[in-house]
């Protein structure tokens, strides 16, 4: 037996009480990776070894608990694959699980020695690397372009006319006999003493039916000459020789007189400087139509004046079949010139309404839109998504995506350098970073408000000292035996 057999093993045992001692001082420190050390003995050319030596300290990698912090900023790795990428003040790479974050003076996301969290930057796609920062700027507003409307309009509802209309007491669909005799649906009074008068569907007067013999839409024969009938009559048991219109006054459209529409819809719009503006719309089932009851005008005022497009604020006219469905273009395009003020001006606002999918049934008035555009609003604060993409969040409900963070994976994660700070180098043993955004690549997801734990198992570093240090004092008493050995030897001679 020699001393340096007892010597190495102290000097053994003692790195072990450090690597022992530094997991458990760091057992409460966020993203911290424990480490154990290696041993293996020595021999010279002998058969008896001479020693021991440290082999390597190795570094375990496994996740740590997750922690909710509720900071903004706090993220954590859930998962074992992935390193965050920072960058010092110097410029050099560093990569850590530390996921303690805030922002610094320059609105970069930094954790608390100054590092900067980098990320890929640009549109969704991109893989651009660089710094993670945090606007501070208002976002821009953007100009409403697009309605999405779809309603029913109320097949009930009271015919409105803006001209005014006489009272029509029947109607027949004439179907001609006679070649070149026209097929009109004409409409017609009867006085007191059974004269006809032809009139339109509003009670104008209108020219007779030519003279010649017609079929009616009940299939009566029916000969008129100079507008009365001279041979058969109208069955007026059966339709449509039975229809009645009503007379009613002239209402023209006027947003102040409830009376002359039938449904307002105001809607909130934005034009390019992001001021607000209300659109009415203005629903008017009319009795000015050649269809009678399946038609209605559509009128349009901007902050109480008339629209441009269409002029004067319109009307836009909708028609609908007999089923209920709409049957004209359900795109209806709006425009204004100048919406904003003298003080404010603005670009000239165009917006598409699009109905598709209104109907005209019995029922109530039950809109239901959805637009576009909004105003301008400031910074509010951050969320992060599992798949590391940073959001900004707006006053105005608006986001905006930030970037995404990078995380980086090595062939050999035991290989990585530790530069202290809770951060490790690439070197050469631990081969290139493998980049690339959370949950892809095989890499972990990422928990905003949330840290990764220390994976410090102190119950087992304290057992693991129990042992070092009887290591340690079993190598002290070799020690101790050799030199009484040597002691005896010397009293001999």
């Amino acid at each position: 037996m020699s001393f340096s057999q007892g010597l190495s093993g102290l000097s053994a045992a003692g790195q072990d009480l450090d690597v022992i001692g530094n997991n458990i001082s760091n057992s409460s420190t966020v993203g911290f990776k424990s480490s154990s050390i290696s041993f293996a003995d020595v021999y010279a050319n002998a058969n008896i070894g001479i020693g021991v030596r440290v082999a390597s300290v190795n570094q375990n990698f496994s996740t740590g608990s997750v922690t909710n912090t509720g900071n903004e900023y706090d993220m954590a790795i859930d998962g074992q694959n992935g390193l965050f990428r920072l960058v010092d003040t110097n410029g050099n790479i560093l990569y850590s699980r530390n996921g303690q974050f805030h922002k610094d003076e320059n609105n970069n996301i930094v954790n608390s020695t100054g590092q900067i969290l980098t990320g890929y930057i640009g549109g969704p796609s991109s893989t651009t690397l660089g710094p993670l920062t945090v606007p501070q700027v208002n976002i821009p507003p953007s100009a409403t372009a697009n309605i999405t409307l779809a309603t029913n309009l109320d097949a009930n509802a009271p015919l409105i006319s803006a001209a005014g209309r006489a009272e029509v007491l029947g109607s027949v669909t004439l179907t001609p006999t006679l070649t070149g005799v026209p097929n009109p649906q004409a409409y017609y009074t009867v006085s007191s003493s059974g004269a006809y008068s032809w009139v339109d569907s509003a009670g104008n007067p209108v020219a007779a039916p030519a003279d010649g013999t017609y079929t009616s839409g009940a299939g009566v024969p029916v000969t008129l000459a100079g507008g009365q009938i001279t041979s058969g009559s109208f069955d007026t048991t059966v339709a449509p020789d039975t229809t009645y219109v009503s007379p009613l006054p002239a209402t023209p459209f006027n947003p102040n007189n409830p009376d002359s529409y039938t449904h307002p819809l105001p809607i909130s719009v934005y034009d390019s400087l992001g001021n607000p503006h209300q659109l009415t719309a203005y629903f008017v089932k009319t009795a000015d139509d050649p269809g009678l009851s399946n038609a209605w005008n559509l009128y349009y005022q901007m902050d109480g004046r008339p629209v441009d497009i269409p002029a004067g604020g319109g009307p836009a006219v909708l028609t609908f079949d007999s089923a209920g469905n709409l049957t004209s273009n359900p795109k209806i395009t709006i425009g204004v010139t100048q919406p904003g003020t003298t003080a404010s001006p603005a670009a000239p606002l165009t917006v598409t309404m699009n109905l598709a999918g209104t109907t005209q049934y019995g029922g109530g008035f039950s809109p239901n839109f959805v637009t576009d555009g909004y105003p301008t609003g400031e910074f509010s604060n951050v969320t992060i998504g599992s798949d590391g993409k940073i959001t900004a969040n707006y006053t105005n409900g608006e986001t905006q995506a930030l970037g995404y963070v990078a995380l980086a994976n090595f062939n050999n994660m035991e290989g990585l350098k530790p530069a202290g700070d809770s951060a490790w180098m690439e070197s050469a043993t631990s081969g290139q970073p493998i980049l690339g955004r959370p949950g892809t690549n095989g890499l972990a997801t990422l928990k905003g408000q949330a840290v990764e734990a220390s994976n410090v198992d102190l119950s087992q570093e304290l057992v693991n000292m129990i042992i070092a240090q009887r290591t340690y004092q079993a190598n002290a008493q070799a020690i101790k035996t050799q030199d009484q050995v040597m002691q005896s030897l010397i009293q001999m001679n």
